[in-house]
């Protein structure tokens, strides 16, 4: 009987429950990023870690934390899902290099230089003017790249990604982001940017978050799957993997939460108008873990071979961790 491939989330942030960790077992989730901090300082973002120890405590037989590779293949062995931390901003290093090696030992395997605004790293996707890298952004960098902390730039500005892919010694990512070519977005990507990304070997994730797709909620599995399609001729398939955005059964407060954080007084409606300030409802071909195979349908749909499927919903993200956690070779 042929294995099924693996599959691997490059991004989820939802309002976790065991609810939520059986349906990544009937999915066969095997591994999954998942933001535990936005704008958290330091001393929040550990609150956060002993969150996640609670829930590992209380069900060891769905899920557990990854910190390399070799346990997402484990996370398969045991039919469990391995759950790799990340940060959507640079706010739990707060001004301090030293922290990134402190938060890469407690297990954290991505952060972004920027969530949306200009940071003390770099600009986000929001702001006018776009610096590109600063130095301490420059230092920071670096840093990630010895101890094995991943440079994901998915919420950044054009100018800042192409200078974090040069700067970067190691592969960078795009976690969770669509090409602007499809659907233009503050937060979505240009063509150069993708073909950049691909040629230095970073990894590229689609996101399902509606207000990124084209026809937003009503975007259909066959545009979605011919996106990637369309993307992989661009760029190849080696660099593209899934990052759903999956915010599931997540008030609409935290959209305010993520947008806003302490940085204004006043409401940020992004892209949009007060309309846009919830959760829009996701494609109704994916709402929860359970829809991968789904996804996987689509894509065989689409015109992918086996091999091809096998390494978008799983296998490249699989490789690209295999590369990344760890400390840099000398």
């Amino acid at each position: 009987m042929t294995q099924r491939p693996y599959r691997i989330d490059g991004l989820q942030y939802a309002n976790w429950s065991e609810k939520i960790f059986r349906q990544m077992r009937e999915g066969e989730l095997d591994a999954v990023h998942v933001t535990i901090a936005y704008h958290e300082t330091f001393r929040e973002t550990v609150l956060n870690f002993e969150k996640w120890n609670r829930w590992f405590e209380r069900h060891p037989d769905l899920i557990f934390q990854g910190f390399s590779a070799s346990d997402v293949e484990r996370a398969r062995k045991t039919n469990r899902t391995a759950v790799f931390f990340g940060f959507q901003n640079p706010s739990p290093i707060e001004d301090d290099i030293g922290l990134v090696e402190i938060l890469h030992r407690l297990g954290a395997r991505f952060m972004q230089l920027t969530y949306n605004n200009q940071s003390l790293l770099a600009t986000g996707c929001y702001e006018e003017d776009d610096t590109g890298l600063t130095r301490m952004g420059r230092e920071v960098v670096a840093e990630m790249n010895r101890v094995g902390l991943v440079v994901d730039m998915s919420h950044s500005a054009e100018r800042s990604t192409l200078e974090a892919i040069e700067h970067s010694r190691r592969p960078i990512a795009i976690t969770h982001a669509n090409p602007e070519v499809w659907h233009p977005a503050l937060r979505n990507k240009s063509d150069t940017l993708i073909k950049a990304l691909s040629d230095t070997g970073g990894m590229f994730g689609f996101s399902l978050y509606p207000h990124h797709l084209k026809n937003k909620s009503k975007c259909s599995l066959e545009e979605f799957c011919t996106m990637i399609a369309r993307t992989a001729e661009l760029a190849g398939v080696d660099c593209l993997g899934i990052g759903s955005d999956l915010c599931q059964d997540q008030p609409d407060s935290v959209v305010e939460w993520m947008r806003v954080g302490r940085w204004t007084k006043t409401i940020d409606y992004g892209e949009g108008s007060a309309s846009d300030a919830g959760f829009p409802p996701m494609p109704g071909w994916f709402n929860d873990n359970r829809d991968f195979p789904t996804l996987e349908k689509g894509l065989r749909e689409a015109g992918f071979s086996a091999e091809d499927v096998a390494k978008l919903t799983g296998g490249n993200w699989l490789r690209f961790f295999k590369e990344s956690f760890g400390p840099e070779k000398l």
